[in-house]
């Protein structure tokens, strides 16, 4: 889906890593959470409290999942999951625009 229709957008960005990683929180009707935002180029870690979809609209990335010894390259167009309550390396190779939802 290329918009998102009668939703909430939470004004205050979610910054992270000195303003290389932002995000808007976008809030649905049924009460599901999605972030949107920007990861400029960089190597971090994340943590999850609940399991996620990153959909990497558009850019490359490289990412380090739990119990992986294996970088894998994320392009523009695809996505990959991390389980709830665990952590994840990104290596952002250009600048990224980003999908995020959160699921229980």
């Amino acid at each position: 889906m290329s918009k998102f229709e009668n939703v909430t957008v939470v004004k205050a960005a979610n910054v992270y890593f000195d303003g290389k990683v932002t995000s808007r929180t976008v809030e649905f009707a049924s009460g599901e959470k999605k972030t949107l935002g920007i990861m400029l180029p960089g190597e971090y870690k994340f943590s999850t409290a609940k399991k996620e979809i990153m959909e990497i609209l558009s850019g490359t990335v490289e990412i380090l999942l739990p119990g992986s010894q294996t970088w894998q390259t994320i392009r523009g167009g695809e996505s990959f999951e991390v389980d709830a309550n665990a952590a994840f390396g990104i290596k952002v190779l250009t600048v990224t625009d980003y999908c995020c939802s959160y699921l229980d």
